[in-house]
């Protein structure tokens, strides 16, 4: 492997760790065209489990918007060890850690879930995108109301 084979290496593994940290960061910041410019357009995988699967961003988004983007839901996504595997110069796949916290400031519901992601990444006219996504629940914690 060339000296600027191995950097374009380096730069693709960073590069597709910034999306997925800018993904989480986007959820909790409600920063829906952020989420949505994440994805692949056209066809795409999303497989959420029990909020749903979804063949397009805009059909995501869009519940998202509905179930997240209110003043009284509070969210906190951490991402932990990524690993990441480049499979050609423009496809990519990955596997992240994921906990994360929901708290309904009315309420004081909250939910806290464990679990990871697995990826398929591709390399659209120069960006990384997210054009397959499942998270795999390991674990859940809630609770109804504050104490």
């Amino acid at each position: 492997m060339t000296l600027e084979q191995r950097i374009a290496r380096i730069e693709a593994l960073e590069a597709i760790r910034q999306l997925k940290h800018c993904y989480l960061n986007a959820c909790d910041l409600k920063e829906v065209e952020t989420i949505r410019d994440c994805f692949a357009t056209g066809e795409i995988q999303i497989d959420y489990g029990p909020i749903g699967c979804f063949s397009d961003r805009d059909r995501f988004v869009e519940l998202y918007q509905r179930l997240a983007c209110h003043e009284r839901v509070k969210d906190l996504h951490h991402g932990s060890n990524p690993e990441i595997e480049l499979i050609s110069e423009d496809t990519a796949t990955g596997r992240c850690g994921l906990f994360y916290f929901n708290l309904d400031g009315e309420t004081g519901a909250t939910l806290q879930l464990g679990g990871v992601y697995y990826d398929r990444y591709r390399r659209i006219d120069g960006q990384w995108k997210i054009v397959a996504t499942r998270f795999e629940r390991l674990q859940e914690l809630s609770s109804p109301t504050a104490t």
